[in-house]
């Protein structure tokens, strides 16, 4: 199940089709890149599951069975998983962006992990497209890095806490503007999803002059 920074609905919503279609959401790259295919099956039957698993917790949730997969779906499972021979669901955001709700709603979602589940929170650490390139973000993006690695690999209530007010971390607001923080939230579901799991980062790296990072729990 991968959780997604592009796609927000008023209610957690799961792709629902068997064999859903890719989302070619973006632009000014080659005409290849809209050539690019990964037809990995869906899953139905945990689709299903989710739902469920989500209303019994009261989480309003739903499906849309005509969802393709958008780039932040099948660009990294290219790489992760190439033969596509993996069934996928993608999780859409609340795009209310409210961090506590989504890390009650990955709350609700441990129990797949039980199941072999692999949760994934595609997004970035630092996702501000006016400052890439800006040197000056530089300092900005490895304080708020800092604090976010901090975070995660907290206790879990002190993680929690700490990720349902990241607001207050140095340069938040900066590393990802207002009503931008879609990239950022996946990370809040999979932090609850995790349960009593510590974090730890797993990948770093400067990228246009900002340090962005990858985290992982168990």
């Amino acid at each position: 199940m991968l959780v997604s920074a592009h796609w927000l609905t008023p209610d957690a919503t799961v792709t629902g089709g068997a064999h859903p279609e890719l989302i070619y959401d973006y632009y000014g790259f080659p005409p290849l890149t809209c050539e690019l295919k990964y037809p990995a099956p869906g899953a139905p039957a945990l689709v299903e599951q989710i739902v469920q698993t989500l209303r019994t917790a009261g989480i309003a949730s739903d499906t849309d069975t005509q969802r393709g997969f958008d780039h932040v779906v099948f660009i990294p499972l290219k790489l992760m998983f190439p033969d596509a021979e993996i069934p996928v669901v993608q999780l859409s955001l609340n795009q209310s962006l409210d961090p506590q709700q989504h890390l009650e709603t990955g709350r609700a979602l441990e129990c797949l992990r039980d199941q072999d589940v692999l949760i994934i929170g595609s997004g970035m650490s630092f996702h501000n497209m006016r400052a890439y390139g800006n040197p000056q973000y530089g300092p900005v993006s490895d304080a708020f890095d800092a604090w976010l690695t901090s975070a995660v690999e907290s206790s879990p209530q002190e993680r929690n806490r700490l990720l349902a007010n990241w607001e207050q971390a140095p340069g938040a607001r900066q590393c990802h503007p207002l009503r931008a923080e879609e990239h950022l939230i996946p990370l809040m579901t999979v932090a609850g999803a995790a349960g009593g799991d510590v974090g730890g980062k797993m990948f770093s790296d400067r990228v246009m002059e900002a340090t962005l990072s990858a985290f992982s729990f168990g």
